[in-house]
C-alpha cells in the first residue's frame, strides 16, 4: 500500500507543480513534458528486467532497494537547479519505481494465497487513490505556502518508514532463480519506444513531416524487431511462453489498452480545466479527487468479488464504468457546470476501482509460481506502454486543434486559451475521447473473452 501511494503521489503532485518549476528553473516548455515522459519512458523499459532481478536476488529485496533509490532520486530532483538536472533525476526516480511497482504484485501472490489476492489488491487500490489524493492537497498546500521542491522531498519520510517498515516486516518467500538480463531487449526496446515518443512529441508542433514521419516509421521498426528478437533470445526480456495462457494474455493486454484508453484523460481534462476554464492546477486536480476517493472505497470490495468469482464480471464491470465515464466527458463544451467533471471523475473512479484489483489478481493467479516476478513485470511493462503512449497521443491530439506551445502552455498551467482557440480545443478533446472509447472497448472485449482463471490451486 506505501509503495503504491508513494508513486501515486509522485504523479499527481508533479504535474500540479510544473510552472512553478518552470519559472524557478528557467526552463522550457518541451523539457517540463520530458519531466513526465522520461519517467514514464524508463519504467516502461526497465519493469520487466527488474523484476527478473527480483526473481534472481529476492523479491522482497529489490523491493526494499527501490523504495531506498525511489527515496534517494527524489531528494536529488529537490535539490535540481536546471530542467536537465531535474530529469536526470526523474530517471533515477523511475528506477526506484520500477524495482517498486514490478516486484510488489509478486510479493503480494508470494504472501497470499490464490483465494485471497483479489482483496489483497484490492487494499493496495486504497494506497494508490489516498496516495493521490494526498498529491493533490499537499502539493497546493506546498506550491502556495512553502516551496516546489518540498513536493519531493515529501518522499523522504514516506520512502524512509516504508523502507524501515519493508525490512521488518516483509519476507523471502520464493526460492532464487538463475537468470539473466537480457541487454540487446532493453536496448531494442528502449530505442524503438525512446524514437516514437520524441516523433510523435515533435509532430505536435510540425506536424508529420518527413523526417518526422520516418522517426516514427524508425521506433515502429525498432519495436517490430524488439518483439523478433524476443522470439529468439534465451532470456527474454519479455516471456513470451506466458502469453500462452488465456487468461494472463487477455489480462494483460486489457491492461494495455485500459492505459492507451484511459491514461491521457486525466491530462486532457486538466487541460480543459486551465485552458478553457481558466482553473489553476490545483483547482482543476481538486476536482478529480471525488474520483479518487470513491475508487479506493470500491477497490477492497473489488477485489473480494474477484476472489470468489474471478476477474471475469468486476473487471468487465469496471471497464465499462470507464466507459461511461468518458461519454459523460464528451458532453462538455466551453461553459459546461463544473459538476459534470466531478460526476464523471466519480463514474471513471468506480470502474477503476472495479478494474485494477481484479485484473491484476488474475495475472498473478494464472502465472506459475516461478515466474511470479516476471508476470507481474510484464503486466506493469505492458500497462507502462500503454501509459506513456496515451501520454504522447493526448499532446498530439491536442496540438491538432490548437498551436504546438499553446498546448504545451496549458498543460503546465502557464496559460489560458482565447475564445476561439477553447472551442477548437473542446472540439479536439471530443475526439480524443472517441478514441478513448475506442481503446476502452477493445479492452472491455479482452476482457469478457478471458476466461475464468483458477484461484483453488496454483497453476503449473
Amino acid at each position: 500500500m506505501m509503495g503504491v501511494m508513494i508513486a501515486a503521489i509522485d504523479t499527481t503532485i508533479v504535474v500540479l507543480a510544473m510552472p512553478v518549476m518552470m519559472g524557478d528553473l528557467h526552463s522550457d516548455l518541451l523539457t517540463m513534458i520530458w519531466v513526465i515522459m522520461a519517467y514514464l519512458l524508463v519504467m516502461t523499459v526497465l519493469t520487466t528486467q527488474v523484476g527478473r532481478f527480483g526473481d534472481m536476488y529476492g523479491r522482497v529485496r529489490m523491493y526494499n532497494v527501490g523504495f531506498a533509490v525511489f527515496t534517494a532520486g527524489s531528494v536529488a530532483c529537490g535539490l535540481a537547479t536546471t530542467g536537465t538536472a531535474l530529469i536526470a533525476f526523474r530517471i533515477a526516480q523511475a528506477v526506484g519505481g520500477a524495482l517498486i511497482s514490478s516486484n510488489s504484485g509478486a510479493i503480494i501472490a508470494d504472501t497470499f494465497p490464490a483465494a485471497e489476492r483479489g482483496r489483497a489488491y484490492g487494499m493496495t487500490s486504497i494506497g494508490y487513490n489516498t496516495g493521490a489524493v494526498l498529491g493533490i492537497l499537499l502539493g497546493g498546500l506546498i506550491i502556495t505556502f512553502i516551496n516546489w521542491r518540498f513536493i519531493f522531498f515529501i518522499n523522504l519520510p514516506i520512502g524512509v518508514a516504508a523502507l524501515i517498515l519493508g525490512l521488518r516486516v516483509l519476507r523471502e518467500r520464493s526460492p532464487r532463480l538463475a537468470s539473466r538480463l537480457d541487454l540487446p531487449g532493453i536496448a531494442l526496446l528502449g530505442g524503438g519506444l525512446l524514437l516514437l515518443l520524441v516523433g510523435l512529441t515533435n509532430a505536435t508542433g510540425a506536424g508529420f513531416t518527413a523526417p518526422i514521419a520516418e522517426m516514427v516509421a524508425g521506433g515502429l521498426a525498432v519495436v517490430a524487431a524488439f518483439v523478433l528478437w524476443e522470439r529468439f533470445a534465451r532470456v527474454p526480456l519479455l516471456d513470451l511462453r506466458l502469453l500462452r495462457r488465456r487468461v494472463l494474455t487477455a489480462s494483460v493486454f486489457a491492461a494495455s489498452l485500459q492505459a492507451l484508453g484511459n491514461f491521457a484523460i486525466l491530462f486532457l481534462v486538466i487541460m480543459y480545466l486551465q485552458g478553457v476554464r481558466g482553473l489553476s492546477p490545483f483547482l482543476a486536480s481538486l476536482l478529480l479527487v471525488p474520483g479518487y476517493v470513491v475508487g479506493g472505497f470500491i477497490g477492497p470490495w473489488s477485489g473480494r468479488i474477484a476472489d470468489r468469482l474471478g476477474a471475469r464480471i468486476p473487471a468487465s464491470i469496471g471497464l465499462l464504468g470507464q466507459v461511461c465515464g468518458v461519454l459523460i466527458y464528451s458532453t462538455l463544451s466551453v461553459s459546461s457546470p463544473l459538476w459534470v467533471i466531478v460526476l464523471a471523475a466519480m463514474v471513471n473512479g468506480t470502474g477503476a476501482g472495479f478494474f485494477f484489483p481484479a485484473n491484476s489478481s488474475a495475472v498473478m493467479a494464472d502465472a506459475p509460481p516461478r515466474d511470479y516476478g516476471i508476470a507481474s513485470g510484464l503486466l506493469r511493462t505492458l500497462s507502462n506502454v500503454g501509459m506513456v503512449t496515451s501520454f504522447a497521443v493526448a499532446l498530439l491530439i491536442a496540438s491538432t486543434a490548437i498551436p504546438r506551445q499553446a498546448a504545451f502552455a496549458i498543460f503546465v498551467g502557464t496559460s489560458r486559451l482565447e475564445a476561439a482557440l477553447a472551442s477548437a480545443f473542446v472540439r479536439g478533446l471530443h475526439a480524443a475521447l472517441v478514441g478513448s472509447i475506442v481503446f476502452l472497448g477493445l479492452a472491455l472485449v479482452l476482457s469478457l473473452l478471458r476466461g475464468r482463471e483458477s484461484r483453488g490451486q496454483q497453476p503449473s
